[in-house]
Protein backbone atom coordinates (compact mmCIF):
# COMPACT_ATOMS: atom_id res chain seq x y z
CA UNK A 1 0.00 0.00 0.00
CA UNK A 2 2.44 2.54 0.97
CA UNK A 3 4.74 1.50 -2.25
CA UNK A 4 1.63 2.04 -4.44
CA UNK A 5 1.36 5.72 -2.63
CA UNK A 6 4.67 6.52 -3.39
CA UNK A 7 4.81 5.36 -6.81
CA UNK A 8 1.73 7.25 -7.28
CA UNK A 9 3.98 10.60 -5.51
CA UNK A 10 6.63 9.76 -8.18
CA UNK A 11 4.18 9.85 -11.13
CA UNK A 12 2.53 13.35 -9.98
CA UNK A 13 5.79 15.16 -9.66
CA UNK A 14 6.43 13.78 -13.17
CA UNK A 15 3.02 15.17 -14.35
CA UNK A 16 3.77 18.48 -12.54
CA UNK A 17 7.27 18.75 -14.27
CA UNK A 18 5.81 18.01 -17.51
CA UNK A 19 3.14 21.11 -17.15
CA UNK A 20 6.00 23.11 -15.24
CA UNK A 21 8.73 22.14 -18.58
CA UNK A 22 6.01 22.90 -21.39
CA UNK A 23 5.53 26.40 -19.31
CA UNK A 24 8.48 28.46 -20.56
CA UNK A 25 8.18 28.69 -24.38
CA UNK A 26 4.17 29.01 -23.45
CA UNK A 27 4.21 32.20 -21.11
CA UNK A 28 6.85 33.68 -22.92
CA UNK A 29 4.68 33.88 -26.18
CA UNK A 30 1.97 35.49 -24.22
CA UNK A 31 4.05 38.64 -22.38
CA UNK A 32 4.78 40.93 -23.01
CA UNK A 33 2.43 41.26 -26.60
CA UNK A 34 -1.37 40.05 -24.76
CA UNK A 35 -0.31 40.08 -21.18
CA UNK A 36 1.46 42.46 -18.50
CA UNK A 37 3.50 39.94 -16.66
CA UNK A 38 1.97 41.45 -13.46
CA UNK A 39 -1.39 40.75 -14.63
CA UNK A 40 -1.18 37.31 -16.08
CA UNK A 41 1.00 36.48 -12.39
CA UNK A 42 -2.39 37.85 -10.65
CA UNK A 43 -4.97 35.61 -13.40
CA UNK A 44 -2.90 32.70 -12.53
CA UNK A 45 -3.32 32.99 -8.44
CA UNK A 46 -6.34 34.23 -8.86
CA UNK A 47 -7.92 31.35 -11.11
CA UNK A 48 -6.15 28.51 -9.21
CA UNK A 49 -7.45 29.59 -5.70
CA UNK A 50 -11.29 29.71 -6.68
CA UNK A 51 -10.35 26.09 -8.64
CA UNK A 52 -8.81 24.80 -5.06
CA UNK A 53 -11.79 26.78 -3.15
CA UNK A 54 -13.93 25.10 -5.09
CA UNK A 55 -12.74 21.59 -4.54
CA UNK A 56 -12.25 22.21 -0.93
CA UNK A 57 -15.97 22.52 -0.39
CA UNK A 58 -16.16 18.71 -1.46
CA UNK A 59 -13.81 17.90 1.54
CA UNK A 60 -14.07 17.26 5.09
CA UNK A 61 -13.79 20.62 6.67
CA UNK A 62 -10.76 21.07 8.11
CA UNK A 63 -9.74 23.17 11.08
CA UNK A 64 -5.88 24.83 10.34
CA UNK A 65 -4.55 25.27 14.21
CA UNK A 66 -3.21 28.92 14.44
CA UNK A 67 0.37 27.38 15.18
CA UNK A 68 0.60 26.57 11.31
CA UNK A 69 -0.45 30.25 10.13
CA UNK A 70 3.00 31.39 9.83
CA UNK A 71 4.07 28.53 7.74
CA UNK A 72 1.16 29.08 5.49
CA UNK A 73 1.99 32.57 5.15
CA UNK A 74 5.48 32.02 4.53
CA UNK A 75 4.13 29.13 1.93
CA UNK A 76 2.08 31.22 0.12
CA UNK A 77 4.92 34.14 -0.05
CA UNK A 78 7.39 31.98 -1.30
CA UNK A 79 5.75 29.31 -3.24
CA UNK A 80 3.14 31.40 -5.02
CA UNK A 81 3.09 35.49 -4.52
CA UNK A 82 6.82 36.06 -5.06
CA UNK A 83 7.64 32.99 -6.99
CA UNK A 84 5.19 33.31 -9.54
CA UNK A 85 5.56 37.04 -9.62
CA UNK A 86 9.14 36.67 -10.11
CA UNK A 87 9.17 34.35 -12.87
CA UNK A 88 6.84 35.53 -14.98
CA UNK A 89 8.18 39.22 -14.62
CA UNK A 90 11.94 37.50 -15.14
CA UNK A 91 10.73 35.04 -18.33
CA UNK A 92 9.68 38.48 -19.92
CA UNK A 93 13.16 39.84 -20.12
CA UNK A 94 15.59 36.78 -20.48
CA UNK A 95 14.57 33.33 -22.65
CA UNK A 96 13.06 30.16 -21.79
CA UNK A 97 16.63 28.37 -22.59
CA UNK A 98 18.24 30.85 -20.02
CA UNK A 99 15.45 30.24 -17.51
CA UNK A 100 16.29 26.18 -17.80
CA UNK A 101 19.71 26.80 -16.90
CA UNK A 102 19.18 29.05 -13.99
CA UNK A 103 16.59 26.17 -12.53
CA UNK A 104 18.88 23.30 -12.53
CA UNK A 105 20.19 24.88 -9.43
CA UNK A 106 16.60 24.22 -7.54
CA UNK A 107 17.45 20.77 -5.87
CA UNK A 108 21.03 22.00 -4.63
CA UNK A 109 19.56 25.18 -2.70
CA UNK A 110 16.39 22.54 -1.68
CA UNK A 111 19.02 20.26 -0.14
CA UNK A 112 20.65 22.54 1.90
CA UNK A 113 17.42 24.56 3.10
CA UNK A 114 16.16 21.29 4.27
CA UNK A 115 19.13 20.09 5.86
CA UNK A 116 19.23 23.57 7.66
CA UNK A 117 15.69 23.58 8.62
CA UNK A 118 14.07 20.06 8.90
CA UNK A 119 17.39 18.10 9.06
CA UNK A 120 17.14 16.31 6.12
CA UNK A 121 20.48 14.26 5.60
CA UNK A 122 23.21 15.73 2.71
CA UNK A 123 24.66 11.98 2.18
CA UNK A 124 27.62 11.32 -0.68
CA UNK A 125 24.85 9.20 -2.55
CA UNK A 126 22.12 12.34 -2.76
CA UNK A 127 25.20 15.32 -3.87
CA UNK A 128 26.80 12.59 -7.08
CA UNK A 129 22.83 11.88 -7.75
CA UNK A 130 22.55 15.47 -8.09
CA UNK A 131 25.21 15.73 -10.09
CA UNK A 132 24.81 13.29 -12.54
CA UNK A 133 21.37 14.78 -12.93
CA UNK A 134 22.33 18.13 -13.50
CA UNK A 135 24.22 17.16 -16.33
CA UNK A 136 21.89 15.23 -17.92
CA UNK A 137 19.67 18.49 -17.57
CA UNK A 138 22.53 20.94 -18.48
CA UNK A 139 23.69 18.17 -21.67
CA UNK A 140 19.69 18.78 -22.92
CA UNK A 141 20.37 22.38 -22.61
CA UNK A 142 23.60 22.96 -24.04
CA UNK A 143 22.86 20.70 -26.98
CA UNK A 144 20.36 23.11 -28.00
CA UNK A 145 23.04 25.85 -29.18
CA UNK A 146 21.30 28.43 -28.09
CA UNK A 147 22.28 30.03 -24.97
CA UNK A 148 22.74 34.09 -24.55
CA UNK A 149 23.63 35.28 -21.04
CA UNK A 150 23.79 38.77 -22.52
CA UNK A 151 23.74 42.26 -20.87
CA UNK A 152 19.75 42.93 -21.70
CA UNK A 153 18.58 39.27 -20.24
CA UNK A 154 20.81 40.21 -17.15
CA UNK A 155 18.00 41.22 -15.00
CA UNK A 156 16.26 38.26 -16.22
CA UNK A 157 18.10 36.01 -14.74
CA UNK A 158 18.54 37.21 -11.79
CA UNK A 159 14.43 37.41 -11.17
CA UNK A 160 14.51 33.69 -12.17
CA UNK A 161 17.48 32.76 -9.78
CA UNK A 162 15.23 34.41 -7.13
CA UNK A 163 12.27 33.09 -8.24
CA UNK A 164 14.12 29.65 -7.98
CA UNK A 165 15.87 30.24 -4.38
CA UNK A 166 12.27 31.01 -3.07
CA UNK A 167 10.25 27.84 -4.83
CA UNK A 168 13.42 25.75 -3.12
CA UNK A 169 12.09 27.62 0.52
CA UNK A 170 8.56 26.87 -0.26
CA UNK A 171 8.76 23.69 -1.07
CA UNK A 172 10.51 23.24 2.51
CA UNK A 173 8.35 25.08 4.06
CA UNK A 174 5.41 23.30 3.01
CA UNK A 175 6.49 19.80 3.86
CA UNK A 176 4.95 19.64 6.83
CA UNK A 177 1.54 21.18 5.74
CA UNK A 178 1.31 18.68 3.40
CA UNK A 179 2.13 15.74 5.84
CA UNK A 180 -0.87 17.53 8.39
CA UNK A 181 -3.35 18.44 6.13
CA UNK A 182 -5.15 17.67 2.68
CA UNK A 183 -2.99 19.38 0.09
CA UNK A 184 -6.30 21.06 -1.55
CA UNK A 185 -6.86 22.71 1.96
CA UNK A 186 -3.06 23.54 1.73
CA UNK A 187 -3.48 25.06 -1.71
CA UNK A 188 -6.53 27.13 -0.72
CA UNK A 189 -5.04 28.28 1.92
CA UNK A 190 -1.19 29.02 -0.16
CA UNK A 191 -2.88 30.16 -3.04
CA UNK A 192 -5.28 32.97 -0.91
CA UNK A 193 -2.35 34.52 1.05
CA UNK A 194 -0.74 34.51 -2.68
CA UNK A 195 -3.76 36.83 -3.70
CA UNK A 196 -3.84 38.72 -1.41
CA UNK A 197 0.21 39.79 -1.92
CA UNK A 198 0.01 40.22 -5.78
CA UNK A 199 -3.68 41.30 -6.40
CA UNK A 200 -3.01 45.07 -6.22
CA UNK A 201 0.45 44.57 -8.04
CA UNK A 202 -1.82 43.15 -11.16
CA UNK A 203 -5.31 44.93 -10.78
CA UNK A 204 -4.01 47.48 -13.16
CA UNK A 205 -2.93 45.35 -15.87
CA UNK A 206 -5.85 43.43 -16.10
CA UNK A 207 -8.19 46.45 -16.17
CA UNK A 208 -5.88 48.20 -18.74
CA UNK A 209 -5.45 45.59 -21.09
CA UNK A 210 -6.78 45.02 -24.51
CA UNK A 211 -8.33 41.52 -24.34
CA UNK A 212 -9.59 42.04 -27.85
CA UNK A 213 -6.65 41.80 -29.34
CA UNK A 214 -5.92 38.70 -27.94
CA UNK A 215 -6.25 35.88 -30.69
CA UNK A 216 -8.03 32.45 -29.82
CA UNK A 217 -4.36 30.65 -30.32
CA UNK A 218 -3.24 33.05 -27.57
CA UNK A 219 -6.26 32.05 -25.41
CA UNK A 220 -5.44 28.22 -25.71
CA UNK A 221 -1.68 29.23 -24.37
CA UNK A 222 -3.27 31.31 -21.95
CA UNK A 223 -5.68 28.74 -20.40
CA UNK A 224 -2.83 26.30 -20.70
CA UNK A 225 -0.66 28.35 -18.19
CA UNK A 226 -4.00 29.14 -15.75
CA UNK A 227 -4.77 25.23 -15.39
CA UNK A 228 -2.32 23.34 -16.48
CA UNK A 229 1.34 24.64 -15.38
CA UNK A 230 -0.64 26.47 -12.56
CA UNK A 231 -3.78 24.53 -10.91
CA UNK A 232 -3.20 20.99 -11.95
CA UNK A 233 0.87 21.45 -11.83
CA UNK A 234 0.39 22.43 -7.91
CA UNK A 235 -1.90 19.98 -6.86
CA UNK A 236 -0.28 17.13 -8.88
CA UNK A 237 3.40 18.93 -7.26
CA UNK A 238 1.20 18.85 -3.66
CA UNK A 239 -0.05 15.33 -3.64
CA UNK A 240 4.10 14.15 -4.31
CA UNK A 241 5.30 16.28 -1.87
CA UNK A 242 2.82 14.61 0.70
CA UNK A 243 4.95 11.33 -0.10
CA UNK A 244 8.33 11.96 -0.26
CA UNK A 245 10.96 14.34 0.52
CA UNK A 246 11.24 17.81 -0.56
CA UNK A 247 14.48 17.11 -1.86
CA UNK A 248 13.36 13.65 -3.76
CA UNK A 249 10.63 16.17 -5.23
CA UNK A 250 13.11 19.53 -6.39
CA UNK A 251 15.63 16.59 -8.46
CA UNK A 252 12.92 15.99 -11.17
CA UNK A 253 13.23 19.93 -11.96
CA UNK A 254 16.01 18.16 -14.04
CA UNK A 255 13.16 16.41 -15.91
CA UNK A 256 11.99 19.79 -17.51
CA UNK A 257 14.62 21.01 -20.13
CA UNK A 258 13.96 16.76 -21.12
CA UNK A 259 10.53 17.41 -21.11
CA UNK A 260 10.43 20.37 -23.44
CA UNK A 261 12.84 18.49 -25.66
CA UNK A 262 10.85 15.83 -26.32
CA UNK A 263 7.83 18.12 -26.68
CA UNK A 264 10.01 20.06 -29.44
CA UNK A 265 10.34 16.33 -31.32
CA UNK A 266 6.76 15.59 -30.82
CA UNK A 267 5.90 18.81 -32.69
CA UNK A 268 8.11 18.52 -35.42
CA UNK A 269 10.66 20.99 -34.06
CA UNK A 270 13.51 19.16 -33.30
CA UNK A 271 14.81 15.44 -33.81
CA UNK A 272 15.79 12.62 -31.25
CA UNK A 273 19.76 12.26 -31.40
CA UNK A 274 22.07 10.15 -29.03
CA UNK A 275 23.00 13.28 -26.71
CA UNK A 276 19.27 13.26 -25.33
CA UNK A 277 19.19 9.82 -24.97
CA UNK A 278 22.15 9.85 -22.71
CA UNK A 279 20.82 12.84 -20.90
CA UNK A 280 17.21 11.43 -20.37
CA UNK A 281 18.97 8.41 -18.89
CA UNK A 282 21.24 10.85 -16.70
CA UNK A 283 18.33 12.25 -15.26
CA UNK A 284 16.45 9.44 -14.18
CA UNK A 285 19.68 8.17 -12.55
CA UNK A 286 19.96 11.16 -10.71
CA UNK A 287 16.60 11.06 -9.90
CA UNK A 288 17.04 7.41 -8.58
CA UNK A 289 19.76 8.35 -6.93
CA UNK A 290 18.44 11.22 -4.97
CA UNK A 291 15.27 9.11 -3.74
CA UNK A 292 16.37 6.22 -2.43
CA UNK A 293 16.74 5.71 1.19
CA UNK A 294 19.66 7.11 2.72
CA UNK A 295 19.93 5.29 6.47
CA UNK A 296 23.01 3.75 5.24
CA UNK A 297 24.33 6.82 3.36
CA UNK A 298 27.06 8.91 4.73
CA UNK A 299 26.01 12.03 6.10
CA UNK A 300 28.34 14.93 5.46
CA UNK A 301 26.16 17.74 6.56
Amino acid sequence: MLKDKIVKAHLSIIGANLFFGINYAIAKGVMPTFLKPNGFTLMRIATAFMLFFLLSLFLKKEKIQRSDYPRFFAAGFLGVAFNQFIFLNGLNFTSPIDSSIIVTINPILVMIIASMAIGEKITLMRVFGMAVGASGALLIILNRGVISFSSEHFLGNIMIFLSTFAYAGYLVVAKPLMQKYDPITVMRGVFFVGLLFVAPLGFKDLISNNWGAIPTSIWGSIFFVLLGSTFLAYLLMSWGLRQVRATTVSIYNYTQPVIASFVAVIIGQDTIDTPKIIATVMVFIGVYLVSRPSLKGKKIF
